[in-house]
């Protein structure tokens, strides 16, 4: 069964990003989700032809973990958003765990906007580690490297040039403050409670 790209359609006239620089970015995403059914397909062929042992199955298969997860976190990135961004709740049980973790929401947003605003170009993204009950922002460099095995996504960021610069230039920071303009803080918090279940 083929992988299918979801419409973020819903997200054009979003205050702090033009309509063409999300169509772009729309389009880019649709590209993973193209790949990532054209290198499903080829290793399944490779794989019942008896190819697996060929270095083309092998760079296939490490391929597809890039492809697969540029997908998902745009999906995740995208849906993460929403025209009419607001203050995340402080009777929200996310936003007490924020508090109880860091110290304030202030802090955590600190480290967050310090780990997107990091030289080189990847995710900023707050995880929950459902191991040890931790929320934990991370960086994850080119889709495929810096996940940290176990934890779910709450808050992802696309800190990738196509993300911001062809409305902001290298004003990553502008960027970043536009982007916490629009979080669906909703959609965080329902991620959050999944998690921890």
């Amino acid at each position: 069964m083929a992988f299918e790209p979801k419409n973020f359609d819903n997200l054009l006239g979003i205050p702090g990003f033009s309509d063409q620089m999300l169509k772009n970015h729309f389009t880019l995403y649709q590209g993973y989700v193209t790949n990532v059914n054209k290198i499903s397909d080829s290793l399944s062929a490779m794989s019942k032809e008896g190819k697996t042992a060929l270095p083309e199955y092998a760079e296939l298969r490490r391929r597809f973990g890039w492809e697969f997860n540029g997908m998902r976190l745009h999906e995740l990135y995208f849906g993460n958003m929403k025209k009419d961004g607001f203050a995340l709740s402080s009777s929200s049980a996310f936003r007490q765990e924020i508090v109880k973790q860091f110290g304030s929401l202030d802090a955590w947003e600190k480290e967050f906007r310090a780990t997107g605003a990091m030289r080189g170009i990847g995710w900023a993204v707050l995880c929950y580690d459902g191991a040890s009950g931790k929320l934990i922002n991370i960086w994850v460099n080119e889709h495929d490297i810096g996940h940290l095995a176990g934890t779910e996504p709450l808050l992802v960021m696309d800190v990738f040039e196509h993300a911001f610069m062809l409305d902001y230039g290298t004003k990553r920071a502008d960027y970043i403050n536009a982007f916490f303009g629009a979080i669906d803080w909703d959609t965080v918090s329902l991620r959050f409670d999944s998690a921890k279940k």
